[in-house]
């Protein structure tokens, strides 16, 4: 897909040399930005081979609330390397998706409002504590009031994002409807361009389109903000050499994009969804280019 390649050769060519977290040094560029029409197909690379089926399973693991990796452990394990030892993550897309807190009264303070247990998009924990579906309510307002510039959905909490292990990178993302048509655009605050950025591109694109049939909409634009867009490079040599993404890159953008495959999804609501819901066709790709994951 000419789009990602562009996004590669931009950090490639702009970006400047930063250290990072993972002690493995970048190529990093800020405020990179793409967009990609989703009615030219499904936006899954072809320069390199991605693993559909863990993709899949991780953004049906978001839709589902959940914060433990019990279910997603047995497609994958991408997201081991950040659990404790029993399976728990300090901080979980789905679980802000579909069930982020609300304040309890005596934490709200004079002139606030917030929704209280008898909206239709509050859930009661456990615990009692009470929680917000932003997924839900988006989808009803999006059939409601498709007008709406509110259609914002946040992973983020900063209460709990400056002390996570690993708070969300992507961290925000809004719809717009316009001529019938589903936009989405997401804000990205760090976004390894080998690894996460195919994953990410393919995953929102594949929410989009769930979310365009369950509101009867047409696909339109998955456009994407990343703010610290970086390319993990390190020198020939060194301990952290098989961590190096450059050279793989450089590969990659030497290869001739294959047309995109299609997405066929089940027609059933969001929270039937399963994985033999969704069909991938015709998806033709290159040889697969192994990047090491910098934790």
């Amino acid at each position: 897909m000419k789009e990602y390649l562009d996004l590669v050769k931009l950090v490639i060519d702009k970006g400047t040399y930063k250290k990072s977290r993972t002690g493995v040094d970048t190529i990093s560029y800020f405020g990179a930005f793409y967009k990609v029409d989703l009615q030219k197909g499904f936006p899954l690379l072809t320069t390199k081979k991605v693993e559909w089926k863990s993709l899949l399973n991780e953004v049906l693991w978001y839709l589902s609330g959940d914060n433990h990796i019990r279910n997603l452990r047995q497609h994958t394990k991408i997201w081991d390397a950040w659990a404790d030892e029993e399976g728990r993550l300090q901080t979980a897309y789905g679980r802000f998706w579909r069930r982020y807190p609300v304040p309890e009264n005596n934490a709200v303070l004079d002139g606030e409002v917030y929704v209280n247990e008898n909206h239709p998009f509050v859930h009661k924990e456990e615990n009692g504590s009470l929680t917000f579906d932003q997924i839900g309510w988006v989808i009803n307002e999006i059939k409601t009031n498709p007008d709406s510039r509110r259609l914002v959905i946040s992973a983020w909490h900063p209460a709990n994002a400056v002390i996570s292990k690993l708070p969300p990178c992507h961290y925000t993302f809004a719809f717009n409807v316009n001529s019938g048509k589903l936009n989405c655009h997401l804000t990205q605050r760090s976004g390894d361009i080998a690894l996460g950025i195919p994953f990410n591109l393919a995953a929102y694109s594949l929410l989009t389109q769930i979310i365009a049939q369950e509101t009867n909409l047409e696909l339109g634009y998955f456009a994407h903000t990343i703010i610290d867009a970086h390319i993990y490079h390190t020198e020939k040599g060194s301990a952290m050499e098989k961590y190096d993404h450059l050279e793989g890159l450089k590969q990659q953008i030497l290869r001739e994009p294959l047309p995109l495959p299609q997405m066929k999804i089940a027609k059933k609501p969001i929270d039937q969804l399963k994985f033999d819901d969704f069909e991938l066709i015709n998806y033709k790709h290159h040889d697969k280019i192994k990047f090491e994951v910098a934790v």
